[in-house]
């Protein structure tokens, strides 16, 4: 739309005047460009706080996800813009905020996700005060925030999660603890302080499942995959 063009090119009197036209108007304030993005998701891409309010303020919904499932949050997190995290969360609804929070892009990351991927502690901690779910898990593996911080190796953003209640003994789909995911890594500093509060069952590796647990295939080669019609007990003969 025009408002999509002006704020890509940041016309921000022209943006502003359009905004304070179409308040109220929702259906095209939150009207979607062909890569399912708003003038809200424009805005926070192009690090303009200051639209992204005004356009909150006339009308704009949070929780519309682009082509790739991101919120406006989602993005503003991902880019490490604290100010948009700020604006975006001060004007939303407690319940509506919540549902942002709670909500997975298509790479199964929730807000608090993708600030701990790229290490911004700052927004991190902004988010767990706002109530984001610590534990959140990806729907794709079970790795937690913490289980994230310990693969990229950030000791710090492991503390600050920790100090937050990040459950030390959360296993991932294939049944790994945070500490299980520091052997071999560099950082011993990160598996001292987690191999102090994880249960001792927690701290030694999986064993390999052994081949001949494995359970038989239903069928063998010889057997029929159907079922037969049969009369008196006999299969039909042709």
């Amino acid at each position: 739309s025009f408002l999509h063009l002006s704020i890509i090119h940041e016309e921000k009197a022209l943006s502003l005047e359009v905004i304070r036209q179409a308040a109220g108007d929702h259906a095209f304030l939150n009207f979607q460009n062909n890569l399912s993005q708003t003038p809200l998701h424009l805005a926070v891409i192009t690090n303009q706080p200051e639209i992204a309010e005004h356009l909150l303020k006339a009308g704009c919904d949070l929780e519309i996800r682009d082509f790739r499932g991101n919120t406006p949050l989602h993005i503003a997190c991902q880019q490490g813009s604290l100010r948009s995290v700020s604006v975006l969360t001060q004007y939303c609804q407690p319940h509506h905020l919540l549902a942002v929070l709670q909500a997975t892009n298509y790479n199964g990351h929730t807000c608090l996700h993708l600030a701990s991927i790229q290490g911004y502690l700052a927004i991190v901690e902004y988010l767990l005060s706002l109530g984001a779910d610590v534990n959140a898990q990806e729907p794709c593996n079970g790795r937690t925030a913490l289980h994230l911080a310990v693969d990229l190796q950030n000791s710090d953003l492991v503390s600050l999660l920790v100090k937050h209640g990040a459950d030390v003994n959360k296993v991932t789909y294939q049944g790994y603890s945070p500490y299980q995911l520091t052997w071999g890594r560099d950082n011993s500093s990160i598996q001292e302080q987690l191999k102090q509060l994880t249960t001792a069952d927690l701290q030694m590796l999986p064993e390999s499942e052994d081949e001949s647990s494995e359970s038989e295939p239903e069928f063998t080669e010889d057997e029929l995959i159907y079922d037969d019609c049969l009369i008196g007990g006999r299969q039909l003969a042709f």
